[in-house]
């Protein structure tokens, strides 16, 4: 069994809050399913035949889709909650896994994979050095990283009257996308602290991707759609182990 006990993640009880509601609704709501993540999909090299770590997996909606085109799947995430919905969606189609990214992924051996998937996880590790330093590890040479976070700039923006741009800091704001409230910590950083921990752990970059929301997201959130073709929401990375 895979621990989590030792600085767990930041957000890790909000998410625990809102596991159920967050399963509900993430296939549909738009933020995700016509925004970040074709964003992030687009980035992927092809997965079928290939072992893929989803590391940060919450109730499994990437991993679902990775065993559907043809990868084989390790996933996982620091909530329990998390574990047991996505353990649910796969039904014993992928290997998940109760684990913290703040620690070693030491249960998993050296280039074991393909890819390494994380998105919108990375947001809520403090410690990317030794993050990134376990992908570059676990993965094969040539393979892939992508993952996917809130865009430097946007986070800042939302919290420029009290942050320090050039710390690394916890921000809060108050999610209620779910239909439950909650309070969403996160780790803020600026992009020098985004770009140098990959390109210290060994990583080269392929492709930095600035996505803007698409048509089906205008048609849900006509007035978000106005604001985020002019201003970044999120931000998508593929680098390559060296």
């Amino acid at each position: 069994m895979v621990t989590t006990e030792k600085d767990p993640p930041i957000a890790q009880p909000a998410y625990d809050a809102l596991a159920e509601a967050f399963a509900a609704l993430v296939d549909t709501k738009p933020h995700n399913a016509a925004y970040e993540r074709p964003a992030t999909l687009s980035l992927l090299p092809e997965v079928k035949g290939k072992r893929v770590l989803d590391a940060g997996c919450g109730p499994g909606v990437y991993a679902e889709w990775l065993v559907e085109h043809g990868a084989e799947v390790v996933a996982l995430d620091a909530s329990e909650k998390m574990v047991a919905l996505a353990r649910q969606r796969l039904r014993g189609r992928a290997e998940i896994l109760h684990a913290n990214l703040e620690r070693p992924l030491d249960f998993l051996p050296d280039g074991a994979f393909d890819l390494v998937l994380s998105p919108l996880v990375m947001d809520y590790v403090k410690d990317w050095v030794q993050a990134f330093g376990e992908f570059h590890r676990v993965l094969r040479q040539g393979g892939h990283l992508v993952f996917s976070m809130e865009h430097p700039q946007a986070i800042y923006d939302a919290h420029r009257a009290s942050s320090n741009y050039f710390a690394v800091e916890v921000v809060e704001c108050e999610w209620r996308g779910f239909g439950t409230k909650v309070q969403m910590p996160s780790d803020r950083r600026p992009w020098g602290e985004v770009l140098n921990p990959l390109i210290g752990a060994g990583f080269v970059l392929e492709r930095i991707l600035e996505p803007l929301p698409t048509e089906a997201f205008r048609e849900s959130l006509p007035e978000d759609y106005e604001m985020l073709i002019r201003s970044p929401g999120f931000l998508c990375i593929r680098a390559v182990k060296g």
